[in-house]
């Protein structure tokens, strides 16, 4: 693993600008994040300096950015790739819609170009049990007809949420892994999901993360935790400690 921890930004979407969100970020204890559209304007190339330069200033690498969805439309899925150019990331985390399956995958080859052409890979955020690209049989099916710069940005509780182990994701997916988003749920008796320090809940922490090292995975490992807006620090250094026992 090459890569530091990372945070995504949006665990710190209590802090919209961009000074708050990156001494939030530091005072966590991690100079890395992925960043999504509360902290950036990806279709607004106008904005893409003076978002990317308080990172650089602050010593904060941008690793990814996501979850962005992605049509196949080149004019309008163009910006995300300048955007990631411009900031020297090398992955993105994407969704689609159902309809880029259409035309017969003739949308998903556009969206394959822009990777190839920004030299970009793709990963596909498994959103849980409700989202059409949460399960394994739907991702195996998208992976069979796409190139490799098409993979998986794994979300490990949305994983468990569709009832799947994400440990084997990790090893049925080994040569698709793009990326991780380490989370983890605990659920109420209605089976209503709650953010908790990752390793505390459904999780086996130790054991996903012999396996990322078994095979290698070198893309971006990033912690999310959804819980506590107004004051998320506390709860994601202990997120941060739990990982870096086992990095």
């Amino acid at each position: 693993m090459t890569q530091p921890v990372a945070i995504q930004s949006y665990c710190y979407r209590g802090f919209k600008a961009l000074p708050a969100f990156i001494e939030q970020l530091r005072s966590t204890g991690v100079a890395a994040t992925e960043i999504c559209g509360v902290h950036a304007s990806f279709n607004d190339p106008a904005t893409f300096g003076s978002t990317i330069e308080p990172f650089q200033k602050a010593g904060v690498q941008i690793v990814a950015i996501g979850v962005e969805k992605l049509t196949g439309d080149l004019v309008k899925d163009a910006p995300r790739f300048e955007f990631c150019k411009a900031a020297g990331v090398r992955n993105m985390s994407v969704t689609f819609d159902p309809g880029i399956m259409d035309n017969q995958f003739a949308a998903m080859k556009n969206v394959e170009k822009l990777a190839d052409q920004y030299d970009l890979k793709l990963g596909i955020h498994n959103h849980g049990g409700y989202d059409w690209l949460g399960n394994i049989p739907m991702l195996k099916y998208i992976f069979d007809r796409t190139s490799p710069r098409i993979g998986l940005h794994l979300d490990t509780a949305w994983a468990i949420d569709a009832k799947h182990n994400p440990v084997q994701m990790v090893e049925q997916f080994a040569p698709r892994m793009m990326g991780v988003h380490v989370k983890d749920f605990v659920y109420s008796p209605k089976r209503e999901p709650k953010d908790v320090i990752i390793g505390e809940g459904n999780l086996d922490l130790p054991k996903f993360m012999q396996t990322l090292k078994q095979i290698n995975f070198s893309g971006p490992l990033v912690i999310e935790y959804e819980g506590d807006v107004e004051n998320p620090v506390p709860a994601l250094k202990q997120c941060v400690a739990a990982l870096n026992k086992l990095v």
